[in-house]
C-alpha cells in the first residue's frame, strides 16, 4: 500500500551522521510504504548535534537513528537510556515520547541475533579492532552471548583498556602479527571516503581466520569483506548489521514488528540482493 501524500499528521523520523547514506532512508520508507504507514525518513548531518537534538523535541520527531561520531556524545542530551544503552554507554537510537527522548542501542541486539543465527560456536576466539560506540554494543554483545577469549585492539590508551577491562577481554594498543579465528572490524577502515581502500586486518589475518565480521555498512563490500569471501571465509557484513538494527528502530518507532518477507524486499531494495538472501540463510 503506497502512501499517496505527505500532510501535517505525517510522522517524521530521521537520522544523524558525520556521513549520511541512503540505505537507511530507502529501507525505513520501503516499510512505511509497504505497510501503509504514515511516516516519513530522512537522513541528515549536523555540526551542532545540540541544536538537532533539540529539534527532535522541538518539532516532535517520533525517532532517530544515531551514527558515528555521536554515539556517546548525545547521551547527556537525552531523558533517559534504555538498559542496554546505559550498560553500553552508547546510543544508536532516540525515540520522542511526549517530549520524553529515550535513548536505545539496536546495534547490541542486531549483533547477538546476527551471531546467534549464524551458530558460531562461543568458544571461537576473536581479535576485534576498534574502541568506539560501535565497538562497545559489538564487545558487550559478544561477552553477553558467553564468548570469553577476546582482544581488543585499540591504539586509544583510554578507551581501548578500559572496554577490554569492563568485558573481561584482553587488549593491545597496536595491531598483532598473528591473528584468531573471528576477525571484527569496528573502525572505520573500509568505509567510502578517505579511507576506502583500507584493509582492517593483514591478508595473512584474513587466510588464517575461519570468520569475518565488518560492521562498515557503506560499501557493504569493503576490503575486508571481499577479501575475506575471495578466501571462502564465513562472513557477516555491515549491511546485514545496519539491517536488522534499522528493524529494531523501525519497531520502536511504529509499534509494528514487520515479517520476514518484508525484510528480506526492504533489504533487497535498500542494500541488494546479496545481503537480502545472507539475511533470508542466517
Amino acid at each position: 500500500m503506497e502512501r499517496t501524500t505527505i500532510g501535517r499528521d505525517t510522522r517524521l523520523c530521521m537520522s544523524l551522521s558525520a556521513r549520511p547514506g541512503n540505505a537507511g532512508s530507502r529501507l525505513h520508507n520501503w516499510l512505511y510504504d509497504h505497510y501503509g504507514l504514515d511516516y516519513v525518513y530522512k537522513s541528515f548531518s549536523t555540526s551542532d548535534l545540540a541544536a538537532a537534538v533539540g529539534g527532535i523535541r522541538a518539532l516532535a520527531i517520533r525517532g532517530c537513528a544515531i551514527s558515528m561520531p555521536f554515539k556517546e556524545a548525545v547521551i547527556p542530551m537525552l531523558d533517559a537510556l534504555e538498559d542496554s544503552a546505559r550498560a553500553i554507554h552508547s546510543v544508536n537510537t532516540i525515540v520522542n515520547d511526549g517530549d520524553v527522548l529515550t535513548g536505545y542501542n539496536t546495534d547490541y541486539v542486531a549483533v547477538r541475533d546476527l551471531v546467534t543465527r549464524r551458530g558460531i560456536d562461543l568458544a571461537t576466539p576473536f581479535l576485534l579492532r576498534g574502541s568506539g560506540g560501535m565497538a562497545k554494543a559489538v564487545v558487550a554483545a559478544l561477552r553477553d552471548l558467553g564468548f570469553r577469549q577476546g582482544t581488543i585492539v585499540a591504539r586509544n590508551r583510554e578507551d581501548g583498556p578500559a572496554l577490554a577491562a569492563q568485558y573481561g577481554f584482553e587488549w593491545l594498543a597496536e595491531m598483532p602479527s598473528r591473528g584468531a579465528a573471528m576477525l571484527v572490524n569496528v573502525t572505520p577502515l573500509g568505509m567510502e571516503g578517505p579511507q576506502a581502500e583500507a584493509l582492517a586486518f593483514s591478508p595473512e589475518q584474513v587466510a588464517a581466520c575461519d570468520i569475518a565480521f565488518d560492521v562498515v555498512a557503506q560499501p557493504a563490500n569493503t576490503p575486508f569483506v571481499r577479501a575475506a569471501r575471495e578466501a571462502g571465509k564465513t562472513v557477516i557484513s555491515g549491511a546485514e548489521v545496519i539491517v536488522l538494527q534499522a528493524i529494531e528502530q523501525f519497531v520502536l518507532y511504529t509499534g509494528l514488528r514487520p515479517d520476514a518477507e518484508a525484510v528480506a524486499q526492504a533489504a533487497r531494495f535498500a542494500h541488494g540482493l546479496q545481503v537480502a538472501d545472507s539475511l533470508r540463510s542466517a
